[in-house]
């Protein structure tokens, strides 16, 4: 089958692209530039500029001139409603192209970039649900009483206030949604941002850069720096003028962004990784249905390439046999080739190195004692040009191999057995990670009893999804903090107690 990423490219129109700092679009302040490559191909889809230590420091100053001094943060509710209320209306009218878009920088099928959670529809969306908060932002009142040093009453009331300027950084896997997941509750809340995008995902934030441009934020106010981790991403999250930063990525990131964040005190919010367990029980309402599940969540669409994918199923002893089958069966209707066509089911891997690594997470498992039931190997044909792996099930498992212990990142599931609920929980959470889980039974009590037992930020029972009104985070190394719904506005928001004498 031939694969039309470049023609797709002409037909989106896409030019190369450049920084967006104090509402105005500009090369790099050294001229540097990187290529966007589809991983379909490893074809050149575009460059764009990458900042430099100089580009970050411009761009942190006018986000710091626009909250110091623009109109953004005491804006009144009414209109920062309206300008994301119109960005919102922008991105909708031109979602088909940002989902192409995205298809386009990272390979996802057509297909899934147009109907899940990573849609165009799913960033209105998060846009919409937090710009409803804005007129909703509330502080509290407190029984008035005699103070202490005076004897004189007093009355306190606390207010919520916008933290400041934010550096946000996103990965490659899902940027339209974590651009509105980071940007959305910043806006809402009056801060201003500065966003770094993975440099192997650009093409989507430029677009919604320009449809910020669009909507009529005031310049500062967002700011746009595409480039790589060193210097850019290090020089932004170690910025005096930096009061947050929000991080979505590695562990190994967050970590050095956590140490970096002491200078300033920042806060910081981080989504890191995940080795989510599936927990699937004798009285499942069908194991077939969450073999199909779990198999499918690793090998359809990004390919495992998700923090959040379920890629651990624990299984009762007595359906582990079925559950097995039922997940290799899945495997052979998995369907590579053209990320453009709709009948394309699976997506290739980022890049060369990250498709090394997922390669020798499947080549070390057997050699550990796991059982190879499907995949290990790549597709051949054309195909070969791209960073592909065949959807791949290790099983037998057991918890100290690598394939069950480190995130992988990629289309490869492996199967535990378990023969009580005790130690179901026990594996479950015998991990360091701790951002997701599923749960499957028709057992409403051993529902209950499994969710709160097990360590991680989201927990599905027969059912796994993320939504923009309920939080999302992690336990443990998983991350820091809570993104979605009410968590995100006191994420990037501080409270302030102002104490009033009523004695004259």
């Amino acid at each position: 089958m031939a694969i039309t990423v470049l023609q797709e490219r002409d037909r989106l129109g896409v030019k190369p692209g450049r920084l967006f700092i104090d509402g105005e679009w500009r090369d790099a302040s050294d001229g540097a530039t990187w290529e966007q490559v589809n991983p379909a191909t490893n074809e050149v889809v575009t460059t764009f500029a990458v900042a430099s230590k100089e580009d970050v420091d411009r761009a942190v100053k006018a986000a710091r001139r626009a909250f110091d001094e623009g109109p953004w943060p005491t804006l009144n509710a009414r209109d920062r409603k309206a300008i994301i209320q119109r960005l919102v209306e922008l991105i909708t009218a031109n979602g088909e192209e940002l989902n192409r878009l995205q298809t386009l920088e990272n390979g996802m099928p057509i297909a899934f970039s147009s109907m899940s959670v990573v849609s165009s529809a799913m960033a209105a969306g998060v846009f919409d649900h937090h710009g409803g908060w804005i007129d909703k932002i509330c502080g509290s009142t407190y029984p008035s009483y005699e103070s202490a040093p005076t004897g004189s009453e007093v009355q306190v009331l606390s207010f919520r206030e916008p933290v400041g300027v934010v550096a946000a950084i996103i990965p490659w896997n899902a940027p339209m949604m974590l651009f509105a997941q980071k940007v959305a509750p910043a806006l809402a809340t009056g801060c201003t941002v500065v966003l770094k995008p993975s440099e192997y995902a650009v093409l989507t934030s430029l677009r919604l850069t320009e449809l910020i441009e669009e909507a009529g934020f005031p310049p500062g106010v967002f700011n746009l720096l595409p480039g790589l981790g060193d210097p850019a991403g290090e020089a932004l999250v170690t910025h005096r003028g930096v009061d947050k930063v929000t991080f979505t990525g590695s562990r190994a990131v967050g970590q050095r962004i956590l140490a970096a964040s002491a200078d300033g005190i920042k806060r910081v919010t981080l989504e890191l990784g995940g080795k989510s367990p599936s927990i699937i029980f004798d009285d499942a309402a069908s194991v077939a249905g969450t073999a199909m599940m779990a198999m499918g969540m690793v090998s359809m669409g990004l390919s495992g390439q998700g923090c959040v994918c379920q890629t651990r199923s624990l299984v009762q002893r007595s359906v582990y046999d079925e559950f097995v089958e039922s997940a290799a069966g899945l495997t052979s209707m998995v369907t590579f080739g053209d990320p453009f066509d709709p009948a394309t089911t699976s997506g290739a891997i980022i890049n060369k190195r990250q498709l090394d690594r997922v390669l020798g997470f499947i080549e070390q498992a057997p050699s550990e004692g796991a059982r190879l039931v499907a995949g290990g190997d790549r597709p051949g044909g054309d195909l070969a040009q791209g960073n592909f792996v065949n959807p791949t099930l290790f099983a037998d498992v057991d918890k100290t191999m690598a394939v069950a212990r480190e995130e992988v990142f990629g289309p490869v599931l492996v199967a535990m057995p378990f023969d009580d609920e005790e130690e179901a929980i026990r594996l479950a959470n015998d991990t360091e990670y701790g951002l997701g889980a599923g749960v499957f039974t028709t057992n409403i009590a051993r529902a209950f009893r499994v969710a709160k037992a097990v360590r991680a930020g989201t927990v599905g029972v027969n059912e796994y999804t993320v939504m923009p009104n309920t939080p999302f985070g992690g336990y443990k190394s998983s991350g820091l903090g809570r993104e979605g719904g009410w968590g995100s506005i006191e994420a990037f928001t501080e409270v302030k107690s102002v104490i009033i004498g009523l004695s004259g």
